[in-house]
């Protein structure tokens, strides 16, 4: 395993202070307040996103920081970080271990590192650009599976996909083709893909803070990384196709 950049260890380090509060918090039936997206906020929340504030704030001040709780602050700076404290808040509510915090560096508009920890579920990713991605301390790949017949697909977030007729009759038609389709969702999928246990991820209805960090992990692992029309991953991207590289066109000309 290389050695890790500062950038990187003060990724890991906010993540594994975002950790200790929702452990602390998990399972305890917490007060949920609705947002004005009618998503869900609780207090495992706010304080993870302030401890990863405090952690990457005292190490790199000069840096922006863009959180899911607190907005943008000095977005115009060179390097950003990207924040999700708990993405899958829902999951988090419901006591289902699929929720992660999410952290990513952008910098000129490139995403150059991430961090996706999942405490609940025991695993902890993280990339670099040019240096492997790794989960739970061991290098990981994506697959080499090269014929639709023995792909393995996972889904997740589907509203808009579903609403395009084209769109959702591709999909109806790749499913026929394909060896297994699943709907893991959430990080859960992405460090699957990453790990080469399956081939291809498709979602819609995405936000930037939920696929940042991943997509510097699949990257890294091997794997390509876009929006579902193959455009490339940034701060207005909503929707994902993420494969092991090879089946990235022929996945893509399915969905078109």
């Amino acid at each position: 395993m290389p050695s890790l950049s500062a950038e990187l260890q003060a990724a890991i380090d906010a993540a594994q202070a975002a950790a200790e509060v929702i452990r602390s918090l998990y399972q305890r039936n917490l007060a949920i307040t609705t947002k004005a997206d009618q998503s869900p906020v609780t207090e495992a929340d706010v304080r993870a996103e302030e401890a990863i504030h405090e952690v990457l704030q005292a190490r790199f001040p000069g840096y922006g920081f863009y959180g899911e709780e607190t907005g943008r602050h000095n977005p115009d700076a060179e390097s950003v970080w990207l924040v999700d404290p708990i993405d899958g808040t829902k999951s988090f509510v419901r006591e289902c271990p699929f929720f992660s915090t999410q952290i990513a560096l952008l910098r000129a508009g490139e995403l150059v590192l991430g961090v996706s920890s999942a405490p609940a579920y025991d695993e902890f990713a993280w990339a670099e650009r040019g240096q492997g991605a790794y989960l739970n301390g061991k290098a990981i790949r994506v697959s080499r599976t090269a014929e639709l017949g023995q792909t393995i697909v996972s889904t997740g977030n589907l509203k808009s996909l579903a609403r395009s007729p084209a769109g959702w009759r591709g999909l109806a038609e790749l499913i026929g083709a394909i060896s297994r389709i699943r709907g893991y969702g959430d990080f859960v999928h992405y460090h699957l893909l990453a790990r080469g246990a399956l081939d291809v991820v498709i979602e819609s209805d995405v936000n930037i803070l939920d696929i940042a960090a991943l997509t510097v992990i699949v990257r890294e692992a091997g794997g390509t990384f876009t929006d579902l029309n193959g455009q490339e991953v940034g701060l207005a991207t909503t929707s994902v196709l993420a494969t092991n590289g090879i089946l990235h066109a022929r996945i893509r000309a399915a969905l078109a």
